[in-house]
């Protein structure tokens, strides 16, 4: 299937690895022209080269941090008229209500709602002057099925999803789309990190920890990387012009809920 966007200029935030390089991939795959995102300024160089020598697209790499208005700025510098923007930001640490000082609170809602908000803040008039925008918000499945632990990362998260739902109702009539993609068990560096953690809580080995989680997925098994980059680009096309405001679970029919 041609999904329509090739050309398209796609902003990936903290796209150096993880749920965001799977993004940036599909999207380079399909044709776009991709900026990708992170910190390090060395493995964004790294990682870009490398994705436009395997795929064949135009690929740029922008070394910022996207919780700041100068890293913001910079990524907007770069490519000031995107559009597709892909926003996504590492999480809080799972933890417990002492643990939340309000130093801690303000880093959450920066990294996780703010920064994003401001983002679509920036690139939505342009997008509705094109007539055309789609933005997806890497969020968590943990948005729609709370969990103590992670009460941190859901409470900003969906704080952003309540301001996306919100903005989308305005901007549909301009062929702007705006969803969020909920993951949960997506095989990546961060669920080696909740790997380990299960290793030393419990006292076992890396491959029970895994066994132990995929043994709660209902598919029994964890989502691959491209299955999430792909159902991105999906969102992203012509073809899903009619469907925004909505939160896509990828969690291998885990959730319990009808909505």
């Amino acid at each position: 299937m041609d999904l329509g966007i090739k050309g398209k200029k796609a902003l990936v935030c903290a796209s150096s690895q993880g749920l965001g390089l799977a993004c940036a991939t599909s999207l380079a795959q399909e044709g776009c022209i991709v900026y990708i995102n992170g910190r390090d300024a060395e493995k964004v160089k790294k990682v870009a080269a490398q994705l436009a020598q395997d795929t064949g697209a135009v690929v740029h790499g922008v070394a910022a941090d996207i919780t700041t208005e100068t890293g913001r700025a910079a990524l907007l510098a770069a490519c000031p008229e995107p559009d597709i923007l892909i926003n996504n930001n590492a999480g809080p640490s799972p933890g417990k209500l002492a643990d939340w000082d309000h130093d801690q609170w303000i880093e959450a809602l920066e990294s996780n709602m703010l920064a994003p908000a401001l983002l679509i803040r920036a690139v939505v008039p342009g997008m509705r002057a094109r007539k055309f925008g789609r933005i997806i918000n890497i969020t968590s499945a943990m948005v729609k099925q709370p969990r103590t632990r992670m009460a941190l990362s859901t409470g900003a998260r969906a704080g952003l999803t309540a301001f996306a739902k919100s903005v989308s109702l305005d901007v549909a009539v301009d062929n702007v789309t705006i969803n969020n993609m909920l993951p949960e068990r997506i095989d990546t560096d961060r669920q080696r990190f909740m790997a380990e953690r299960m290793m030393k809580d419990l006292g076992v080995d890396m491959q029970e920890a895994r066994r132990r989680i995929a043994d709660g997925i209902a598919a029994k098994r964890f989502g691959t990387p491209k299955e999430f980059g792909d159902t991105c680009a999906y969102l992203c096309s012509m073809q899903a012009s009619f469907i925004s405001g909505q939160n896509l679970q990828l969690d291998g029919g885990s959730y319990p809920g009808l909505i």
